[in-house]
């Protein structure tokens, strides 16, 4: 007998979060099955909603940071394909996207309804819920992202913040050049000073330590060499703090017990001390992620992970999925619900298969529109707006999967995130916005569908 839920949610993600979250506050019981661990984990942390778009002329160069504030934040060009942006407001560019975009399709309430329920769900680990203007996060590569929501332990960090700025590196850590990024943010034209230096810290652990290790050593408080690691790292840094009014850190800084590890850094240096996100393994997306989790939890959704879905069953004449099968162990298990909610990723979180020949939908074979000539999924300039950049399911503005004649594939099966076509999140910085908002509208209408 298939394992029966009213909604199911195929994908653990940040949209397959969002849309079991939405489907249960709509009363729905609701099972999330995700074949791996989130994205979350390798992502930043920050949670884009648009931050750029087609430009609609000639943009200038440079970037005034501090005049965001002032809603006279001027335009640039931020490639060579003359994107406009940093956008003060995500939905300033809403207007310039094109026809088949997700905002196109669910409109700006929906992405505020989506960055509300993410709000509601990161409490107040997360800021930028104040206001609907982008925030100016420095990043570990020197750029300065515009980002709708940003974690509480950037937030000393902000571009549009003119105090003096001092960026800590650590001699062992090579993934993070603190005067390169200093360089780099200078070169961007940030208001404030900015220095860069790399300090004695991490060499108290082995050379293949993760981070996690490092924010462990100082959520506890342990010896390293004699010295407890919250007061050995401070004093590593104290000499070079000279007249900088904020010290940032790479996203080490502890895990269970961040904030009291800030805090702590804060008073012995005498300025305030904020995280800059890395790369991966990133511990802001750790810290993201359990907090969502706990929030499925309180929400009554179920979950699973680490069996794939294979495929899916239907009675062959209602034109609905009845249920997916799942791999556990080599035996396809069924299971059932009246919704489905596809929310498995794209090209890069392999919701989306390619070969030389064609990009498919591996889970229910949906359609993916798609040149016919594989020469025509990207062109010659490896920085520009390649086609497969957009390439997924193409959905209606219920977000129901759509079949060439433009009728739904299925007619209780939704979609969410960046399975869904039309977007291209990483030039866009549109990423999340894109998973919450399209979330949101899945799981509404999945769960609506009860007792139709």
């Amino acid at each position: 007998m298939a394992i029966e839920s009213d909604v199911l949610v195929v994908g653990g993600g940040l949209a397959g979060m969002a849309s079991a979250v939405a489907a249960a506050r709509e009363g729905a019981t609701v099972r999330l099955v995700s074949h791996k661990k989130t994205t979350l984990r390798q992502a930043s942390g920050l949670v884009d909603a648009l931050g750029y778009v087609p430009s609609r002329d000639s943009a200038v160069e440079g970037t005034d940071y501090v005049s965001q504030e002032r809603a006279d934040f001027r335009e640039v060009r931020s490639n060579r394909d003359a994107y406009r942006g940093p956008l003060v407001r995500p939905t300033d560019g809403f207007d310039d996207l094109p026809a088949d975009h997700p905002y196109s399709l669910v409109g700006e309430s929906a992405l505020r309804d989506g960055l509300a329920l993410f709000d509601d769900l990161a409490g107040d680990a997360y800021l930028g819920g104040h206001t609907e203007r982008n925030a100016l996060v420095p990043t570990f590569g020197g750029a300065v992202k515009p980002t709708a929501r940003y974690p509480r332990a950037a937030a000393a960090g902000l571009a549009s913040d003119d105090r003096p700025m001092l960026v800590v590196g650590f001699r062992s850590f090579t993934d993070f050049d603190a005067r390169m990024l200093a360089d780099s943010l200078e070169a961007a034209g940030v208001p404030f000073p900015v220095a860069g230096v790399e300090v004695e810290f991490a060499e108290e652990f082995r050379a293949d330590a993760p981070v996690t290790r490092i924010a462990k050593a100082l959520d506890h408080d342990e010896r390293l060499d004699g010295t407890p690691a919250r007061r050995a790292l401070a004093d590593a840094v104290k000499p070079y703090v000279d007249r900088a009014e904020r010290v940032g850190f790479p996203a080490v800084l502890g895990d269970d017990r961040a904030d009291a590890v800030r805090a702590a850094l804060s008073e012995r240096l005498g300025v305030d001390v904020f995280e800059i996100p890395m790369g991966p393994p990133s511990l802001p997306g750790l810290r993201l992620e359990d907090r969502l989790y706990d929030a499925l939890d309180a929400e009554g959704v179920l979950y699973e992970t680490g069996n794939p879905v294979v495929g899916y069953e239907t009675d062959g004449d209602s034109g609905h999925v009845d249920a997916v099968l799942v791999d556990r162990k080599g035996r396809e298990v069924p299971y059932g619900a009246d919704s489905f909610v596809l929310a498995t990723g794209g090209l890069v979180g392999k919701g989306l298969d390619s070969d030389r020949t064609a990009v498919r939908e591996p889970v229910f074979d949906c359609r993916v529109p798609q040149p016919s000539d594989r020469y025509d999924w990207f062109v010659d300039d490896a920085f520009g707006a390649h086609p497969y950049a957009r390439f997924g399911v193409e959905p209606d503005a219920e977000m129901r999967p759509l079949a060439a004649d433009g009728t739904p594939e299925f007619g209780n099966l939704y979609a969410a995130g960046a399975v869904v076509g039309g977007a291209d999140a990483a030039r866009e910085k549109s990423a999340a916005g894109v998973s919450l908002a399209t979330g949101v509208v899945a799981g509404r209408n999945a769960a609506k569908r009860l007792g139709d």
